[in-house]
């Protein structure tokens, strides 16, 4: 009882001004998954697309994944990632935001041979387990 806090109100204003930048951060992270969750669409789209079409011309199949042009498949997306990160400080605005959009594409097709191995009811139920718990 001797160490009785009277300065109750000043923490309170602290919360109130917390809450303010909360509110502008909250808006900013809201734009940021914004972003990823289209990028995230755009992969999906990009990879069942590319799977499809493969799954349906088995020559198109050999040609992305049983030739030499499936290692470049694989690295296209390691080789923009390490782009971005090593020249991001330099980069404007708008090529950071095309180098974003191309990976997401490039991570799509190279996650479209998921979709010539297993079968879109199995994918769809994963991705939505998945997605149930993330959220």
């Amino acid at each position: 009882m001797s160490d009785y806090n009277t300065h109750y109100a000043q923490g309170r204003v602290a919360a109130q001004g917390a809450a303010q930048v909360d509110a502008g951060l909250r808006a900013y992270m809201l734009g940021i998954y914004n972003y990823m969750g289209l990028a995230l669409l755009l992969t999906g789209v990009v990879a069942y697309g590319v799977g499809s079409y493969a799954e349906a011309n088995p020559a198109v199949a050999q040609t992305l994944f049983g030739s030499p042009l499936k290692w470049v498949i694989i690295f296209a997306p390691l080789a923009v990632v390490m782009g971005l990160s090593f020249g991001i400080n330099r980069l404007s605005a708008s090529t950071a935001q095309l180098l974003f959009w191309l990976y997401a594409g490039l991570v799509g097709l190279s996650l479209s041979a998921i979709f010539l191995v297993y079968t879109n009811e199995s994918i769809a139920r994963t991705f939505f387990i998945t997605a149930a718990a993330f959220g």
